[in-house]
């Protein structure tokens, strides 16, 4: 394939999934809050299943539109995955409007089910990328989830101020379903099929115990399995019941939560692209870990203690601390999970880890949006020890194993972050 068709593909690529995920960003800081006026639960388990139903579903399908795509093509998919999403979209703000709960759990199994498409647009750029680019083009996706979930709670802020005589207001849920139909449009005349019929793919599975038994008995590398399932457990905890926390301890306008959100975006964005990345390769990845682990645990302590002393630019500098943090862990455990493992088995051990880490996503807000019913710090104290743990583990994995021989370097790519429910 020449290369300037490849250049304009993943540009479509890259624009069809941060249009979309514009909308899931616009959508993820109101779901709480929608949520929490529509049930008379005190529990919070609703509202955990309900935070914790789309990231379920695409730890369920995306197995399944894999296979899919890999028999009819990657094209087919994706549209139907964008079809979802506008339909789903369109049925949140359906669900606002009537406020009900069982819509809202609708709305989110269905986009759920839609948005696992995601790992489709992963193929298509192994698709058209050759081996030695495939990180760069990678990249992409890890970028257009970072802009989606800066700019997605921004577009937000503008829809509920359009809304703002109704209350909660369906303008988040048109707009997102608006932005999605856009993505729908650009993918049916823009996108090229990339499946080259014949080609040998994977094996897919919903959860790869082979795997998982194989890494495990790798030195350290079940440890650092064990490390991200609890960094990434203790954040999703605390992403899940940011928004109960702003409105009901803070006393945060909608408007105000939403630029929030875009403040967690733009600081991980600039701390994974403008610093982690410039220590790549100058400092080992287990103190980037480390320091990672330290950052939050004294994010999430400070956040304690503006529950009780309110001030807004305390605040601010704990939640960009906690973000910071979580900025430095992700790539480097994703990089020391790399050079620990097999290279003859570096895609089955890292789709383990995409696992273990979709596992933490789903339990996170099961766990943290309960706790936070019961008392609000609580939360905080099960994430400060979570990341204890983690910190502690960290230690331990450095000690004990080594890089596998032969094993390359992998460079730090960057991840999305506030994807708790991707």
């Amino acid at each position: 394939m020449p290369d300037t068709p490849r250049k304009a593909s993943l540009l479509v690529v890259f624009l069809i999934v941060f249009i979309d995920l514009i909308g899931f960003g616009m959508v993820l800081p109101l779901l709480p809050l929608y949520a929490a006026r529509f049930t008379l639960s005190k529990s919070g388990l609703t509202i955990g299943l309900l935070m914790a139903s789309f990231s379920a579903m695409q730890f369920l399908v995306a197995p399944m539109w894999g296979r899919l795509s890999d028999r009819i093509g990657r094209r087919p998919v994706l549209l139907v995955g964008l079809a979802g999403s506008v339909v789903f979209y369109l049925l949140f703000a359906v669900a606002s409007i009537y406020e009900s709960l069982a819509l809202l759990f609708v709305s989110r199994i269905g986009a759920g089910i839609a948005g696992a498409t995601i790992s489709t647009a992963h193929a298509y750029i192994a698709d058209i990328t050759a081996v030695e680019n495939r990180t760069k083009g990678m990249a992409l996706i890890g970028a257009a989830f970072g802009l989606g979930f800066t700019f997605g709670p921004i577009f937000a802020w503008l829809a509920i101020d359009l809304e703002a005589s109704q209350g909660l207001g369906a303008g988040p849920g048109y707009a997102a379903s608006a932005l999605s139909s856009i993505a729908l449009l650009l993918a049916w005349f823009l996108l090229r099929e990339s499946l080259r019929y014949g080609q040998p793919h994977a094996a897919r599975k919903w959860f790869d115990f082979q795997s998982l038994t194989e890494a495990c008995r790798m030195p350290s590398v079940g440890l650092l399995l064990l490390t991200s399932f609890v960094c990434v457990f203790s954040f999703a905890n605390f992403e899940s019941t940011l928004s109960l926390s702003l409105d009901n301890r803070f006393g945060f306008e909608l408007e105000q939560i939403c630029l929030t959100f875009a403040f967690v975006g733009m600081v991980l964005m600039l701390v994974q692209g403008g610093i982690v990345r410039r220590l790549a390769g100058k400092v080992r990845d287990a103190a980037l870990a480390g320091t990672g682990a330290v950052l939050e645990i004294i994010g999430f302590s400070m956040l304690w203690l503006v529950g009780e002393n309110y001030s807004l630019t305390v605040f601010l500098l704990a939640l960009a601390i906690i973000v910071s943090g979580f900025a430095f862990i992700t790539p480097s455990l994703n990089s020391l999970i790399s050079r620990r493992s097999d290279p003859a088995r570096q895609g089955s051990i890292l789709g383990v880890t995409q696992s273990m880490s979709s596992l933490a996503r789903i339990l996170g807000p099961m766990i943290g949006i309960p706790l936070f019913s019961w008392r609000q710090n609580a939360p905080l104290w099960l994430a400060i020890g979570m990341m204890a743990i983690g910190l502690a583990l960290v230690m331990m994995a450095s000690t004990r194993g080594r890089d596998y021989p032969g094993a390359a370097a992998r460079p730090i790519e960057p991840t999305a972050g506030m994807e708790s429910e991707l």
